[in-house]
Parts: structure tokens; C-alpha cells; sequence
């Protein structure tokens, strides 16, 4: 069996792992840092306008090869392991929660607290900020100020979205462009925007953040080391301690042939899903429920938020197709009175091309030519189509769960995970209030410019999920400590989305890298070169 030492070993490759092997690499020049990724590195940047126009020519995916064919499971949703994970797919959208988030049982008596303070978190906000050069306006809401500016002035409105700005605020609501992950100008090796309007999908300059590029800063002058297309299977536990003295990697080509990955310190940066599985099945006689769960919480607490998604049609003339991945915020219902029946969520207003798409065939099915094709599209494009959005936040309980599912395995014979959230009692007993009062702040909105609400879509899923290895101050009910720390093995570490207690009711990607960056000090600190 093949060994690779280390001082660092990080396991995933993500936006989590990029953020801690670069801090790492500045906070200890010389530190040995080794990466561990499952999926491949798509070392392929000039080949990506021509992924993103054959992705819109003939609906291929833009990402070829990125991700393991049997490495799936249920309740997932994103399949992505590749080197730069799941924010090789991100639209780039960078909120913030806020402190409500971190006191909700203080508060309000529901959930957890998280087990440090806003200011504290805040402070890796704004360097979180910067390092994905994010582009934002201070809020409107004083609650939300901040310590520092944004590195770069909010992403310029389109036509439609400052239309769609001066109707939604007849709503007597607030409201902000949503700060992006993207650069207006070069920055940190990548292009600018050229607004190709596809950033959940691909982004051909390189302007929204994606991890691989750090990666590649890193692993070129061999700040790290980078082991793409290698799953780590198993953590090893030392015969005598509780402490992690290697981790069983199998590379795609060598399935036969493992290699041993020998470190000081590992830290286990996989995600939402893929963190809680490696500790599940790293099973021993000693912890026979998993590594860092003689509590029994890994898995548990699995969570994210709901979101509410409607369509209104409006009197307001907007022109279809203008920059339709950007999108404006409100933060109004982020804070919710302790005396008035609880509720939180975020408010988002995107410009709609909904029933407004040139057709060649007429409802009745005749087929239109010429000159009938534009007067068709002319007669539809009247008024706004407008996409309206609520993030809800709603709480795990205990069962809501990342298991091992013994009837889908991978190559390895290893069981796939198994996701299945579920509400803790306050927030089902909520539920039809909570939709109540976000169709109302819908309708109100609609109706200000004569306006109605032409359909609503509910989502099946949690968005922005986390979970599964929470923080907190107390062994018996937490995985980790605020620094991602496990209770039960001091040399091993969780980051990013995996410690969070509860999913806020907005996009989670900057806490997830704020969090990462606050425990790569603490990594920092506890290894020794």
C-alpha cells in the first residue's frame, strides 16, 4: 500500500477546501497541505464559451465528466464531485445571514443558538468578502451595517431590474441588488463579466467565483498538493488514542491499490452530504456509530429552508432577457418581532421571460411564419412577467437524518447516503401561517401596479442545505465545536456546511466560506511544521 505524509490533509475539494488550503497556505508558508478530492480536476477554462454555447445550441451539460457515476445517493441534490464541487455551479449569490440566525433560541425559544457571536462571525464575513471579491450596496436596513464595505460596487441594474425596483418598492419594502461573487473588473487571475447571463451554469471570463481557479493558483507553484479522481473511503483511528493517524484514499485508475494518506491533522471539507457519510463509515470497535458520534449526532440535524416561488403578471414594461440571473433582495422579514408570531424569510424579485418566448406555432397549432412570428411575440411581451421568491426559515429536528443505505452501494461495496429531512414541531405547527403571510407580501407587491399573481411553485426540496456535523458548546448534542473541532478527536476537523446548527432563510455559500475561514486559524494554531 502506497503513503503520502502531510501535515494538513483536507478531504474535498470545494469552495470550503479551496478557502481553507489558501488561508492555510498564507497563515503557514511552508506547511505541507495535501487535498483529497473524489472527482476530477476540469483544468479546462479555454474550453468554456464553447461548453456554454452548445449547452444553449442543443442543451448538453456544460461540465462534462463531472461527476461519479455511482457515487449518488438519495435526497441529494447536486450529484457534482469534481475539483471546485458544487460552486463550480453556483450562481455566485453572496448574502448574509444575520444575528437572528445565531441567537434563535435566545430569541425566540426555538432551534439552537450557534456557539459564537455576530461580531465575531461578522469580522469572517468581510474577509470572505474579499476573497471572492464579492460586489454589493450596503443594505437599506440598518441592522444590517456593516464593519467594512464590499471589495466592489454593487453589479449594475439592468433596465428591467431598475423597473422592477421602482414597482417593488411601492410595496413599501426595501430593496438592494443581490450581492455577487463576480468581478467587474479582472481580479485574483480571472476575467470580468461580460454579462453572458449563464452563471449558474458556466461562466466563460471566469468573473463568478469558482473554486477551481484557486486550486489551480495553489497547486501549480506547489503551495499544495492536489490528488484529483481519489475517494477517501475510510479515516483510521489509532490503535491506543482517539486520535485520526491516516485516511484510505482509491484512485479511479488503481482500485486495487490504495494509498495511505499519513497527517497531523485532517480536516474533513466534503460538504453537506459527503462529510457525515465519510464518518459514518469510518465505523470502528471503539466507535462502531462512526468517528467523532459517540453522541450519536453525526447525520442528525440535517438542514436548509424552504423557499415559496411565485409568478406575477405586471402593468410595467420590461423587455425579456436582460441579465436574468441577477436579482434584487429584501431583508424586511430577516427580522421578526419576539412578541409577534414567528416568521423570517428573505424576498426576491427576479425579471421573467414567462409566456413571453418567441413561438412558431400559435395556441390553436397554426405555424407561424415571417412577419407573424414577431407580431405573435410583440402581442405577449405587454407589461412584466415577474419571478417572486421566498427563503424560509424553518428547523431540523433531530431525525431529520443522513443515514447509510444498505441497499445502494458504490463500486466498493460501500453504502451510498440516505437524506431525509424533517421539521421540528414548531415549524410544521407554523407551516400554513408561514405561507399565509409570504402569498400576502406577494399580492401586496402584485397589486400595486394593478398587477395579480399568475401561479405558485412550492419547492420539494431544501435549498442551500447543511448539516449533519453541528456545532456547539456541548458534546452530548453537537458534532463539533465553533471551530469545527469534533468532540472526540482533537486532530480532526469538520468545515463549512456541514457545522451549521440551522440553515438561515437565504443563500448560504458566504457563511459556509466565513465559518471555513474562522477555523482555519484554529487549524492553523493546533498544527505544528
Amino acid at each position: 500500500m502506497a503513503t503520502h505524509d502531510t501535515d494538513v490533509c483536507i478531504i474535498g475539494g470545494g469552495i470550503s477546501s479551496a478557502m481553507l488550503a489558501e488561508k492555510l497556505a498564507e497563515l503557514k508558508p511552508g506547511l505541507q497541505i495535501t487535498v483529497v478530492e473524489a472527482g476530477r480536476a476540469i483544468d479546462d477554462v479555454r474550453n468554456r464559451g464553447q461548453y456554454r454555447q452548445r449547452a444553449m445550441e442543443y442543451g448538453e451539460h456544460p461540465w462534462p465528466g463531472d461527476y461519479i457515476e455511482d457515487q449518488q445517493g438519495q435526497g441529494l441534490i447536486s450529484m457534482t464531485m469534481a475539483v471546485g464541487g458544487l460552486a463550480l455551479h453556483w450562481g455566485g449569490a453572496c448574502n448574509r445571514f444575520s444575528e437572528e440566525d445565531l441567537r434563535l433560541k435566545s430569541l425566540y425559544g426555538l432551534a439552537a443558538d450557534w456557539p459564537l457571536e455576530w461580531k465575531e462571525l461578522e469580522k469572517y464575513y468581510c474577509e470572505a468578502e474579499r476573497r471572492l471579491n464579492v460586489s454589493g450596496d450596503p443594505s437599506p436596513y440598518p441592522q444590517d451595517a456593516r464593519s467594512e464595505p464590499y471589495p466592489q460596487p454593487a453589479t449594475p441594474l439592468s433596465y428591467n431590474l431598475q423597473t422592477l425596483k421602482g414597482w417593488a418598492e411601492q410595496s413599501g419594502l426595501k430593496w438592494s441588488p443581490l450581492p455577487m461573487a463576480r468581478n467587474l473588473k479582472p481580479f485574483g487571475g480571472r476575467g470580468s463579466c461580460c454579462l453572458f447571463d449563464t452563471c449558474g451554469t458556466v461562466c466563460p471570463s471566469g468573473a463568478r467565483y469558482s473554486p477551481d481557479f484557486t486550486f489551480r493558483q495553489l497547486a501549480e507553484p506547489k503551495k499544495i498538493a492536489l490528488h484529483d479522481r481519489t475517494l477517501v473511503r475510510r479515516l483510521v483511528l489509532d490503535e491506543k488514542t482517539d486520535r485520526i493517524v491516516s485516511a484510505t484514499g482509491y484512485h479511479q485508475d488503481r482500485p486495487d491499490d490504495p494509498t495511505q494518506y499519513r497527517a497531523k491533522l485532517f480536516v474533513v471539507a466534503s460538504g453537506y452530504t459527503w462529510s457525515a457519510h465519510l464518518l459514518l463509515l469510518s465505523a470502528t470497535a471503539r466507535f462502531p456509530n462512526g468517528l467523532a458520534n459517540k453522541a450519536g449526532m453525526v447525520g442528525r440535524y440535517m438542514n436548509g429552508h424552504r423557499f415559496i416561488q411565485a409568478r406575477a403578471e405586471i402593468d410595467e414594461q420590461t423587455w425579456p432577457g436582460q441579465n436574468m440571473t441577477h436579482s434584487l433582495i429584501s431583508r424586511e422579514f430577516f427580522r421578526c418581532p419576539t412578541d409577534k408570531p414567528f416568521v423570517r424569510h428573505d424576498t426576491r424579485v427576479w425579471e421573467s421571460s414567462a409566456g413571453r418566448d418567441p413561438r412558431l406555432r400559435s395556441p390553436q397549432g397554426r405555424l407561424l411564419v415571417g412577419d407573424e412570428v414577431f407580431e405573435d411575440w410583440r402581442s405577449r411581451t405587454k407589461g412584466s412577467s415577474v419571478r417572486l421568491r421566498a427563503y424560509l426559515d424553518v428547523h431540523p429536528s433531530a431525525d431529520s437524518r443522513l443515514t447509510l443505505d444498505p441497499s445502494k452501494k458504490n463500486r466498493y461495496g460501500d453504502p451510498m447516503p440516505k437524506i431525509e429531512h424533517r421539521f421540528d414541531e414548531a415549524t410544521l405547527a407554523r407551516t400554513a401561517a408561514d405561507e399565509t403571510h409570504v402569498m400576502s407580501v406577494f399580492e401586496k407587491m402584485a397589486k400595486a401596479s394593478h398587477g395579480k399573481i399568475a401561479g405558485r411553485n412550492d419547492g420539494d426540496y431544501l435549498d442551500h442545505p447543511g448539516g449533519g456535523c453541528r456545532m456547539g458548546t456541548d458534546p452530548a448534542t453537537s458534532v463539533v465545536d465553533s471551530w469545527g473541532r469534533t468532540h472526540d478527536h482533537e486532530n480532526l476537523f469538520v468545515v463549512g456546511a456541514p457545522t451549521t446548527p440551522t440553515g438561515g432563510c437565504t443563500n448560504g455559500t458566504l457563511t459556509f466560506v466565513a465559518l471555513t475561514l474562522r477555523s482555519a486559524e484554529e487549524i492553523a494554531r493546533s498544527v505544528r511544521v
